[in-house]
């Protein structure tokens, strides 16, 4: 599976460190910044990443800043993108489970190297099911946005 990933210069290391944890365990990974050094708006990278989770291009996706709350904020203003702050376990897997999220966000600020990496093989050993509980209310997000999205025109 090929898995995006993006950040800002706050979590640059947290970034190579979960990219280097994925490639370790068989993934795939494009990296789409930012690079050591580089100074970059954090929703340029969010945009570009959610983008292409939206386009198809890839079913999951990684972001990191200092916090992870910006990241989250820019790439759920794509439509067809669920994407979420997760900080501790059961954060990491209902965001899968109940939310269906393609993209996990941390913040290299707030939390460490292994809790992020033990949040991530969380993440990724879920899959949300279309027969849960929360198919119906998936269903309904999507649904509003695309009111929203009509209404906007």
């Amino acid at each position: 599976m090929k898995i995006a990933i993006g950040c800002d210069e706050a979590a640059y290391n947290l970034k190579m460190i979960l990219k280097q944890h994925l490639e370790s365990k068989g993934y795939e990974v494009d990296d789409f910044g930012a690079e050591k050094g580089e100074t970059v708006l954090y929703p340029d990278v969010a945009y570009k990443v959610a983008d292409a989770v939206a386009a198809g291009k890839y079913k999951k996706a990684v972001l990191v800043c200092g916090t992870g709350l910006g990241m989250c904020i820019c790439a759920n203003k794509v439509p067809g993108v669920r994407a979420a702050v997760c900080h501790d376990q059961y954060s990491a897997q209902r965001s899968r489970l109940s939310n269906n999220a393609q993209i996990i966000c941390m913040g290299e600020r707030v939390i460490g190297t292994e809790l992020a990496k033990a949040l991530l093989d969380t993440w990724l050993d879920c899959e949300f099911s279309e027969q849960s509980r929360s198919q119906p209310k998936v269903l309904r997000i999507n649904e509003l946005e695309q009111e929203h999205i009509k209404a906007a025109k």
